[in-house]
């Protein structure tokens, strides 16, 4: 079993900024891909930005301009930087990281709680 250790969540209000890091065990190799999810209550989990080994981004539309995907590979960690948010962001984020480049299996933090309000 892989644990993924996240951190950086909490309480910021309209506008703030929060940055997320998610560290998996230095002894996982052959990471291809490590991402940010996130679910509302009642919501499904949803895609907020993933980075490839290459360093290859992708956001949701709704992030972009105002979040950044950064990795540091010889540490295994992904950072989320969340700028200007919004209160309709508030939910669980959840790290992925994805292991192998053909047969892939993905591997999930437990979560940490952004909230978004006054």
């Amino acid at each position: 079993q892989v644990q993924l250790v996240e951190s950086g969540g909490g309480l910021v209000q309209p506008g703030g900024s929060l940055r997320l890091s998610c560290a998996a065990p230095g002894n996982i190799f052959r990471i291809s891909a490590m991402g940010w999810y996130r679910q509302a209550p009642g919501k499904q989990r949803d895609l907020v930005a993933t980075i490839t080994s290459d360093g290859t981004t992708n956001y949701t539309d709704s992030v972009k301009g105002r979040f950044t995907i950064s990795r540091d590979n010889p540490k295994n960690t992904v950072y989320l930087q969340m700028n200007s948010l919004k209160p309709e962001e508030t939910a669980v984020y959840f790290c992925n990281v994805v292991v192998g480049h053909i047969l892939r299996t993905n591997y999930w933090g437990q979560g940490t709680q952004v909230t978004v309000s006054s």
